[in-house]
C-alpha cells in the first residue's frame, strides 16, 4: 500500500486510501499518523478507509504556523473528499482526529452519513485542562533544546501524575521529543493544545447521523467522561467502553478494531 499526495494552497498533504466500498473518512492523533489508524482499524467488513496526515504530521508539511488549528485540518479533509468525489463518508477519529470529525459533522453535515468519536479529548471547550500538557511540551520544545526540554518536562508535576495516573498518555508525550523539527512541531502541539473544534453543545445536540463513542479509563488526555458526555448529547449514540492501552495494548487494540467492525457493518 502506497501514499498518495495532493496540495492545498500550496502545502503539501499525504493521505492513504486503501479498499473499496463505504467510504470511511478516519483520522489520527495529534502527533500521530496514518499508522496510528491502521493499528485498530478492522480488516472487515470491506470499507475504503482514507486518512489525510494532518500539517505537521506524518508526511505532510506544516505549512503556515497560522493554519495549524482543528478548523485547518477539518477544511483540508472536507477538500480532499471533495478531489476525490466521495460524497456523503462515515466520519471519524481518535483524539484530535474525533475532535475534527465532530466539526465536520456539525459544519458540513452533507459530508457525513455516520460519525465515529474514539478517545474526544475535547467536547465543546477550547483548551481543555486535559490538553495542558502537550502544552508544556510544545513551551519547553520551543524554548530549549530536545534534551534539556525533555528533562524538564520529566521533572515537572505534569509528568508525575501522568506516570501515576495514565502511563501511556505520559510515554506518548515523552516520544515528542524526538520530532526532526523540534521548533516547528513546538508550535504545532501549542496551537492545537489550545484549540477546540469550535462548536457548541447545542450543535452536538442537533447531530443527526449513527455515532459511535469509544472511551476508555486510564487516560487523563482523553477523560472517559469526554466520552461519556459526547454519547449522552448525541441523539441514538452508541458508547463502547474498551480496555486501556496502559492495562493491555492487545485488548486495547481488539476491543477498538471489534467496535469499529461492528458499527461499520451496520451502516455498510
Amino acid at each position: 500500500m502506497s501514499f498518495a499526495a495532493f496540495e492545498r494552497d500550496g502545502v503539501a498533504l499525504r493521505y492513504r486510501d486503501v479498499g473499496e466500498g463505504l467510504p470511511v473518512l478516519f483520522q489520527h492523533g495529534l502527533g500521530g499518523d496514518e499508522a496510528q489508524v491502521a493499528q485498530v482499524f478492522p480488516a472487515a467488513p470491506a470499507v475504503r478507509r482514507i486518512t489525510l496526515e494532518c500539517r505537521g504530521q506524518g508526511g505532510s508539511a506544516f505549512g503556515p504556523p497560522a493554519d495549524l488549528s482543528i478548523a485547518t485540518f477539518a477544511d483540508d479533509l472536507a477538500a480532499l473528499a471533495g478531489r476525490l468525489g466521495l460524497g456523503p463518508a462515515v466520519v471519524g477519529g481518535i483524539s484530535m482526529g474525533a475532535a475534527i470529525a465532530l466539526r465536520l459533522a456539525v459544519r458540513r453535515p452533507d459530508m457525513a452519513r455516520g460519525l465515529i468519536l474514539a478517545r474526544p479529548a475535547w467536547v465543546d471547550t477550547p483548551a481543555p485542562v486535559n490538553m495542558r500538557p502537550y502544552g508544556l511540551v510544545g513551551e519547553l520544545m520551543a524554548a530549549h533544546e530536545p534534551d534539556e526540554a525533555r528533562r524538564r518536562f520529566a521533572a515537572s508535576a505534569a509528568a508525575a501524575e501522568l506516570a501515576a495516573a495514565a502511563p501511556d498518555n505520559l510515554a506518548s508525550l515523552a516520544g515528542f521529543f524526538a520530532r526532526p523539527d523540534p521548533v516547528r512541531f513546538a508550535g504545532l502541539l501549542r496551537a492545537i493544545a489550545a484549540d477546540g473544534p469550535d462548536v457548541t453543545e447545542a450543535d452536538i445536540r442537533r447531530i443527526a447521523v449513527p455515532t459511535l463513542v469509544i472511551g476508555h479509563g486510564v487516560d487523563l488526555a482523553h477523560p472517559l467522561v469526554f466520552a461519556q458526555r459526547l454519547a449522552a448529547l448525541i441523539p441514538g449514540a452508541v458508547l463502547v467502553e474498551i480496555t486501556p492501552k496502559a492495562v493491555d495494548r492487545a485488548a486495547y487494540e481488539r476491543e477498538f478494531r471489534d467496535a469499529l467492525a461492528g458499527f461499520l457493518g451496520r451502516l455498510a
